[in-house]
């Protein structure tokens, strides 16, 4: 069977799999089921977890009157409740059931918030209490609400009658019976070990049989076990999971500490795996590579999260599980992807960026990936995973890796990707003076019988890297001039970086500090193309792209450099 039909047949089982499991889902939320929720209600909240997100006083006031800025959109109630209003947004309505902005709340801390929390929390419990359906009740924002709930449980509590104190632990027991129903079979990936840190979360928080504890820590060592790389990256490759998990880990680890319970060793070594891991992710100002589903960064998430990383030190150099390498030399930080298609139920936000690189010198990013609109239009995911978007070559302006784009998968799976590289060998070669790699990959062997090599170098303090991308025919043979063996190298540049040409139509790039680099390519001709840049913190805007282009009959390697110099004047040059 070709690695393309395999795929595919991969891809209709995952389909046939997710079908069965929103079935049974759907019947286990119907009045046959909904007994095995109901029980006994605990008597108190024991700890309210810490939260580790940050918080934002000034929201807590927006809330209040009425404006809920949730997942990059703003929505005006006007008096009504939130849980009343029909708002097409999916984002904003799972960011509004999942109650992590109790937290801008509890950062309040006045009386008039708490009360603001605890009627909100009423609302919920009234409307969507005791009807499991929608997206309430999907059980990824289960999760978030039961640990929400718990870690602001003091609160949305602070000067409750006793009736609400009542209903909010019967409600909050009765989710916690939900998710445990289901968290077995939810989605591979963050939102099943999520669910299985809510449950840990409320054996600890809540009065509960040891048995209920044990089986709670089980279970979520199981899941870090199986998603959490020796390297300490996650199993989908998204430098974001490893943020977002880290951020619930690591309030989990103090709870158990704090509730004399011995955390499990899985927990403890996830932890100290994937501290260094999103150390390994940062450029020098302090945002995250923008690979596979990373968008903008929010420097001061990451910097409240390696507060707790006690082994600080230099970032590691290799993350071979995870499938990334990094050079890091005087200043200048290059991190490039050197891994296969994640495993197909995980690559919802994955992209075909295989062999891309971001390029950094000091604070300011000169090359870049295009990342992704985290909250943006859904429209413009497929441009900003795609092959052209990122910092390397394509062949025939196609892409690596294939997604499922057809409405019969996306309304089960969302847009996974499939039919990726499958096999990337990589080597590194440092030694003094010189941090550098050589790896190959295969996205492009099925389509066209092509392989990519690309070999990157960083010397001379960090102010050279040099690059080689080659176009391998596999079998050695060689490449016909079919009209199937164009290949781009795109380079794309941050939009805080000017780009022009100088006297000697060298292209030079300068950013906002001192550091110049001037680019090269001696073997094929540099042009300036238009691009866009997804990761914006204020959204997409426009930016440009160095490309490189030629025909893999004429020419199978292609040289090219970058080289930090000395201050060029724009008055030297004219725009690119």
């Amino acid at each position: 069977m070709s690695i393309a039909a395999d795929s595919t047949t991969r891809l209709w089982a995952l389909v046939a799999k997710e079908f069965w499991r929103k079935t049974r889902r759907r019947l286990r939320a119907g009045p046959a089921y909904s007994w095995r929720y109901t029980g006994r209600t605990p008597e108190r909240v024991l700890i309210a977890p810490p939260d580790l997100r940050l918080a934002d006083p000034q929201i807590a006031l927006e809330i209040y009157y009425g404006r809920f800025p949730l997942s990059g959109h703003l929505v005006e109630t006007g008096g009504q409740s939130p849980f009343l209003i029909d708002v097409p947004n999916r984002g904003w309505q799972r960011s509004l059931h999942g109650f992590r902005w109790l937290r801008h709340m509890r950062a309040a801390g006045t009386e008039l918030a708490a009360a603001n929390a605890r009627a909100l929390v009423s609302d919920w419990i009234a409307l969507h209490g005791n009807r499991i359906s929608g997206t309430a009740w999907e059980p990824a924002t289960t999760a978030k609400r039961i640990i929400a709930w718990l870690q602001h449980s003091s609160v949305v509590l602070q000067g409750a009658e006793f009736a609400f104190y009542r209903s909010f632990l019967r409600s909050l027991a009765m989710q916690i019976r939900y998710l445990r129903s289901l968290a077995r079979e939810m989605p591979d990936g963050k939102d099943r070990l999520r669910a299985r840190v809510a449950l840990a979360f409320a054996a600890l928080s809540l009065p509960a049989p040891v048995s209920a504890l044990r089986s709670a820590t089980r279970n979520l060592a199981e899941e870090l076990d199986r998603q959490i790389l020796p390297d300490g990256g996650h199993i989908s490759r998204n430098p974001m999971a490893v943020l977002e998990i880290l951020a619930d880990l690591l309030p989990l680890r103090h709870t158990y500490a704090n509730q004399a319970e011995q955390p499990p060793l899985a927990l403890i070594n996830a932890v100290e795996r994937m501290l260094p891991a999103l150390r390994f992710f940062r450029h020098q100002d302090g945002s995250l590579a923008r690979f596979n589903g990373m968008g903008a960064t929010i420097h001061d998430r990451i910097v409240a999260i390696l507060r707790h990383d006690e082994t600080a030190g230099s970032p590691p150099l290799h993350a071979t599980h995870s499938g990334y390498e990094r050079l890091a030399m005087g200043g200048t930080t290059v991190i490039a992807d050197t891994g296969t298609a994640p495993p197909i139920e995980v690559s919802n936000h994955a992209h075909a960026g295989c062999l891309a690189f971001e390029m950094s010198s000091g604070r300011q990013h000169y090359i870049v990936n295009a990342g992704i609109d985290t909250y943006g239009a859904a429209d413009l995911r497929p441009l900003a995973r795609a092959t052209a978007a990122h910092s390397t070559v394509t062949i025939n302006d196609t892409s690596s890796a294939s997604f499922a784009h057809s409405q019969r998968v996306s309304g089960m799976l969302g847009s996974p990707l499939y039919a990726g590289p499958r096999s990337v060998p990589t080597q590194r070669f440092d030694k003094a003076g010189i941090h550098g790699f050589v790896a190959r990959h295969d996205g492009y062997a099925q389509r066209f019988g092509l392989h990519h090599e690309r070999e990157l170098s960083l010397s001379a303090g960090g102010s050279i890297l040099s690059g080689c991308d080659r176009i391998l025919r596999a079998g050695k043979t060689p490449i016909k001039n079919d009209g199937r063996d164009l290949v781009t190298i795109r380079f794309h540049v941050h939009p805080d970086v000017q780009l022009f040409r100088d006297q000697k139509e060298r292209l030079v790039l300068t950013g906002p500090d001192i550091d110049t680099w001037v680019f090269i390519s001696p073997d094929v001709a540099a042009e300036v193309e238009e691009s866009i840049y997804f990761a914006g913190l204020g959204g997409p805007c426009r930016s440009r792209q160095i490309v490189l282009s030629f025909k893999a009959s004429e020419i199978s390697e292609v040289h090219w450099q970058f080289s930090r110099t000395r201050i060029i004047s724009r008055l030297d040059g004219e725009r690119a």
